[in-house]
């Protein structure tokens, strides 16, 4: 019978909503340890989830004899410390997106988790999505021929509300922002779905200029983060990809990836503004026919769902990052992966910083 595999949860915001029920639910880990600055609501978050050690150094709880991984969802200007200390104390890291604050970070700790033999799994979760699956299956056998455009919105109303606080999400020096939340998704799913990229024009935009700051008596702080994004991005055979992000979009589209080629278009969409996992539709069109909804088939149905929809998703992640473990190499999506997905975030910075068309180094020779 395969070991268990204990986990440490580090980030008990979105760890302790997802994380911690989806590495509950997989037969292989189990949430043995619980760090948080506060010792105090380190212990209530372990007693409240039958956790049996807590603590507010995150040294002793990577000492901790039942810890062989570590889980990190903190936000993003803290995942290069700590994964970089958990990889060195030879912990296993299943690592929240964006990765680091900049791709230099996301390579260091590539290295590091290489010669340390530890395994790296990155929460892009949309790649065990059944519909999204399904996509990548009809894009590899050829459905749409030859590509000519893609579109991808993802519009949708997160930080819509002005009065939303201020915190490490409205600082881009902290990784806070649109582009970091949902475009490192999106660059990770363009990697998976068509290759890497080599050149791309941005414009990353701030909406909301400032956010009451609930530490500091409401007072309204300047916003640095951006909240809508448009990036244009070439694929190596010169195809357009269009991505328009938007997390102030008051009833928005949703989250939605359209691909026209020459024999056919496929578009996979998502309209709810409240699950960002569940009710995605595929659709499909041939030889000039009208799109028609393509149906998803059993066999990459979640064998469970769970009421917040993100669980379910990222239990396969977690199944990732166990094979990854088991077979002591890196699976996607990993480090490598996390290192690609940070270093297009790095060059729309550059090109809006610029205001100009910025070249995207392939990974292999970034990484090298």
């Amino acid at each position: 019978m395969a070991e268990q595999i204990g986990v440490a949860l580090v980030g008990t915001g979105f760890g302790q909503k997802v994380h911690l029920p989806a590495l509950d639910a997989h037969h292989r880990t189990q949430v043995t340890a619980v760090y948080h600055r506060d010792l105090a609501k380190a212990e209530a978050i372990a007693a409240k989830h039958n956790i049996p050690f807590a603590s507010d150094n995150l040294d002793t709880v990577l000492q901790h004899p039942t810890v062989q991984a570590v889980s990190i969802s903190t936000p993003p200007f803290l995942h290069y410390d700590m994964a970089k200390t958990a990889i060195h104390a030879g912990k296993h890291v299943l690592l929240e997106k964006p990765t680091t604050l900049n791709a230099q970070e996301s390579k260091d700790l590539y290295g590091l988790a290489a010669s340390k033999k530890v395994a790296v799994t990155l929460d892009f979760e949309f790649r065990f999505i059944p519909a999204w699956q399904r996509l990548q299956e009809l894009l590899q056998s050829g459905y749409v021929g030859k590509m000519r455009y893609v579109k991808i919105d993802w519009l949708g109303a997160s930080r819509a509300n002005p009065q939303r606080a201020w915190n490490w999400y409205a600082r881009r020096d902290q990784g806070g922002g649109t582009l970091g939340s949902i475009g490192s998704h999106s660059f990770d799913y363009i990697l998976w779905l068509f290759g890497e990229v080599t050149k791309l024009s941005a414009t990353l935009s701030t909406t909301i200029h400032q956010r009451p700051d609930p530490n500091d008596g409401d007072k309204l702080k300047p916003v640095t983060s951006d909240d809508v994004c448009n990036v244009t991005l070439a694929l190596p055979d010169g195809t357009p990809v269009q991505v328009c992000l938007s997390a102030v979009t008051i009833q928005g589209r949703g989250h939605f990836v359209e691909i026209y080629g020459d024999q056919g278009t496929l578009v996979l969409g998502n309209s709810s503004q409240t699950d960002y996992i569940n009710g995605f539709k595929l659709m499909g069109s041939q030889g000039g026919a009208d799109l028609a909804e393509i149906e998803i088939p059993d066999r990459l149905a979640f064998p469970r769902v769970f009421d917040d929809g993100r669980i379910a998703p990222i239990v396969r992640v977690v199944n990732q990052w166990v094979e990854s473990i088991d077979q002591g190499q890196a699976i996607a999506p990993s480090l490598r992966e996390g290192t690609y997905s940070q270093l297009v975030m790095d060059c729309c910075w550059e090109s809006h910083d610029k205001q100009q068309w910025v070249n995207v180094p392939s990974l292999d020779k970034f990484l090298s």
